[in-house]
């Protein structure tokens, strides 16, 4: 068996493994910013509030967020890397691409925003937070779009 042979006899297997990764991913970078909205609106004020959003974060961050984008980004690339899969001249593949560098971007801007609130030095509003969780959203929107009609 040659190396094309091995990955088109794997490629379900990856497929399986991005699709139940993306899931965990986007769950992550749909909540987090929605407990900084409670964190800036309510942890700020309620003094034994906030360690409680500090752990949640914190976890939320390193436990799901980060080995499910990874997880998620390992798969893909071995499912792009599948010849024949990706037809580049395609406009799909390089939307759905920028699309998932900037759900990476998004899911780095949080990390950041965390460690705002872990040195207490948030400036970020609760409806700051509340806009930008649409954020995934959307790029979710394209990045499905993307995949399913192949434009």
């Amino acid at each position: 068996m040659d190396l094309t042979d091995l990955m088109f006899t794997l490629y379900p297997y990856a497929k399986s493994l991005h699709i139940m990764a993306v899931i965990s991913w986007m769950a992550g970078l749909f909540y987090l910013p929605r407990l900084f909205v409670y964190h800036v609106e309510h942890g700020e004020t309620v003094t034994e509030c906030k360690p409680v959003f500090l752990i949640m974060e914190e976890k939320l961050l390193k436990v799901i967020m980060g080995p499910a984008s990874v997880v998620t980004w390992v798969a893909g690339l071995f499912m792009v890397f599948t010849p024949g899969i990706v037809d580049w001249s395609a406009v799909w593949p390089w939307t759905k691409g920028l699309s998932v560098i900037a759900m990476t971007w998004f899911h780095h801007w949080l990390m950041y925003r965390h460690r705002d609130f872990k040195a207490e030095k948030n400036t970020v509003t609760g409806r700051q937070y509340r806009m930008m969780n649409e954020v995934p959203t959307l790029l979710m929107v394209v990045i499905v779009v993307s995949v399913i009609f192949k434009f």
